[in-house]
């Protein structure tokens, strides 16, 4: 028999020459796509490599999460397109292909969603910590759900199911239970903010309102913080982010402001001596940066001066040792130069009565009184 009457011979109404062409279609756009991904794959993982940015990382990615099946069925409806099928061959075919389609999106999608988790925790390293990570898979978890409920949901209406009330349905309930648990959400999301702007990490000794403590876990709903006095404090995410949050690792040196009073018969010439006395004991102390020291004010029983200088370290130990060391410098040198130190007192006056007046007020002459106010006296 000819080739050409084999050829034109037909099966299932298209000609022998017809399905070959269309097998070879389904086959070539196999190759071709097959081709086409692992070239993308080298190619794009190369120039990936060199580059900074990540969206060429995410488009690598998701090419590689490309499955056959989508590529297999691909083909197979481009093949389809040099044959004629009948009308409900032709329908089962393009319902097949559009679920698989929306198979390989939800792949896509759930390749989305696990390059930004895994991405996250590569760009922390080591400030990572475990509450975080913990946080970010919860999140991670939720999205991939999220995102297969759309994936189910396009597949019952590709197989021809009415999801509209399905979907209203559960919009409805889902802002029912929104509204149950709006505190829950409000914390998770606040979570979720503590976990990408990172106000504090664990291990931070931060102030929040009246609560200072050392933070110990971040959870999705609260956050545990270590108070200076040894209890645990729990507080919830959403309200600690309401209020102004110190953060005390972070403080990169530490203003000091301390005040010195003397008597106020203090001779001027050992007034104007006492800045500079001051700036050379904070000087001699390490490591600080000095900032002035002046005869300030007076005030109801002293002559006050300020002194204002920066320790160079955070540490709340080392500012104490410092201020420890400037005190007793300070004691030793104003004990040397008879600087007295000032207390608070006050002076009262009475006077004697009228001459024939017999009352219990009447007084021999005039008497003036040092009343202390209570503290001790600290001379020179």
């Amino acid at each position: 028999m000819p080739l050409e009457q084999i050829l034109d011979r037909r099966w299932y109404g298209n000609s022998v020459r017809e399905w070959l062409i269309g097998a070879a279609a389904f086959l070539v756009a196999i190759l071709a796509l097959t081709l086409i991904r692992q070239l993308l794959v080298v190619r794009l993982g190369r120039l990936a490599e060199r580059t900074t940015t990540q969206v060429d990382d995410l488009i690598v990615e998701l090419v590689r999460r490309t499955r056959w099946y989508f590529i297999v069925f691909v083909a197979f409806e481009a093949g389809t397109r040099f044959v004629t099928l009948r009308p409900r061959v032709d329908a089962l075919i393009g319902r097949a292909v559009l679920v698989f389609v929306v198979l390989q999106v939800g792949v896509w999608g759930n390749g989305v969603v696990e390059f930004w988790v895994t991405g996250f925790a590569r760009r922390r390293g080591a400030e990572a910590d475990a509450s975080s990570a913990t946080t970010v898979a919860a999140i991670g978890y939720a999205a991939r759900a999220l995102l297969w409920a759309l994936v189910l949901a396009m597949l019952m209406r590709v197989f021809g199911f009415d999801v509209t009330a399905l979907i209203t349905g559960l919009g409805i309930g889902g802002v029912a239970i929104a509204l149950a648990v709006q505190n829950v959400l409000g914390d998770l999301f606040a979570a979720l903010a503590i976990v990408l702007d990172r106000p504090f990490l664990i291990g931070d000794t931060i102030n929040v309102d009246t609560v200072t403590g050392t933070v110990e876990h971040i959870g999705l709903k609260t956050t545990r913080l270590r108070s200076i006095s040894g209890e645990q404090i729990v507080m919830a995410n959403g309200e600690l982010l309401k209020g102004r949050i110190r953060n005390y690792k972070r403080m990169i040196e530490r203003r000091v402001v301390f005040t010195v009073d003397v008597t106020y018969d203090t001779p001027p010439e050992a007034i104007t001596r006492i800045p500079a006395m001051l700036r050379e004991i904070v000087l001699a102390q390490s490591p600080v940066r000095f900032d002035r020291s002046h005869f300030a004010t007076y005030t109801d029983s002293a002559l006050r001066l300020e002194t204002v200088y920066w320790v160079l370290d955070p540490d709340y130990g080392k500012f104490m040792d410092i201020q420890q060391a400037i005190n007793v410098e300070m004691l030793r040198r104003f004990n040397a130069q008879k600087i007295e130190f000032a207390f608070p007192t006050r002076v009262v006056y009475t006077q004697t009565a009228p001459s024939g007046d017999t009352g219990a007020d009447a007084k021999a002459g005039v008497t003036s009184a040092l009343v202390s106010s209570g503290d001790a006296t600290a001379k020179g």
